[in-house]
């Protein structure tokens, strides 16, 4: 930069500078524009050149001049780029921290294809015995009886009643109405025994709260023989099941005697179908 003094006015003029000029390795490098605060050589060579230009211009006032501060653009002298040194980040690892906090959980990935069975493990030991339960609650009925006595037909149905107990569990069976009453609801398995009068008919049916069930049936023959049916039935509480005699449109009647028992009727529980 070069600047010329001007009565009352200082001008300044800008000389291109080539890039990196500014990191000059010229000590004390700036631009004077006061000549007072110049080094002491500016100021000298200042000096000289005010002496030349008084003695070419005498008798005018002496006019103030720039002084060059810098070497020409020539001369100066432009560092080179020295790389830096690179610094192994590794060789000045510290100490491993303490573990942080764990974060939150992230959401849960899609569902991956299953795997194939692995292999069965070895087997384990045995357990310890456990406590022992609650007695299983049972439920029974069961009855067997029967009669001695003969039984002929007449114009209405009869209801074929036993003179004999054999069993009767819980007394279920009523032995004045000739009936089993349910009192345990389920399963129930029934038989019916008879022994059929020859030259007559037999013809019974085991019933179920009025209904007929199954027939118990012999055509007339000149002899007599042992006949029997069986039937399962599911009851319910207050069901009631027993053996009815045809009423007499024909000749029907069933055979027995006091010294021997040839009519019997049995029944018991199969399954419970009650409260789990």
């Amino acid at each position: 930069m070069e600047g010329l003094w001007v009565p009352g006015v200082l001008l300044i003029f800008l000389l291109p500078c080539p890039m990196g000029s500014q990191s000059s390795s010229i000590p004390d490098q700036r631009w004077w524009t006061d000549p007072s605060e110049a080094p002491p050589q500016h100021q000298d060579a200042r000096a000289t050149q005010e002496q030349k230009a008084d003695g070419a211009q005498e008798g005018l006032p002496p006019q103030p001049r720039c002084v060059r501060c810098c070497p020409p653009p020539e001369k100066r002298f432009y560092p080179q780029y020295q790389p830096m040194p690179q610094i192994n980040m590794t060789i000045l690892k510290g100490e491993k921290g303490d573990r942080g906090e764990r974060g939150l959980q992230g959401k849960f990935g899609k569902t991956g294809v299953a795997g194939s069975r692995g292999h069965a493990g070895p087997k384990g030991q045995k357990g310890s015995m456990g406590a022992p339960g609650e007695r299983c609650k049972s439920h029974y009925a069961a009855f067997s009886v029967g009669r001695k006595k003969p039984l002929h037909s007449n114009d209405y149905y009869q209801t074929l009643i036993f003179d004999t107990e054999f069993v009767n569990l819980y007394e279920h069976f009523n032995m004045f109405t000739g009936k089993f009453y349910c009192y345990i609801p389920g399963i129930y398995y029934f038989s019916l025994n008879v022994h059929t009068w020859n030259q007559k008919e037999t013809y019974l049916h085991i019933m179920r709260n009025g209904a007929e069930v199954v027939i118990l049936y012999a055509q007339v023959s000149d002899r007599s023989i042992m006949q029997s049916q069986s039937v399962m039935l599911e009851l319910k509480e207050q069901d009631e099941v027993w053996v009815r005699l045809y009423k007499g449109e024909r000749e029907n009647a069933v055979f027995s005697d006091e010294y021997d028992t040839y009519i019997t009727f049995s029944g018991h529980l199969i399954k419970y179908s009650g409260d789990p």
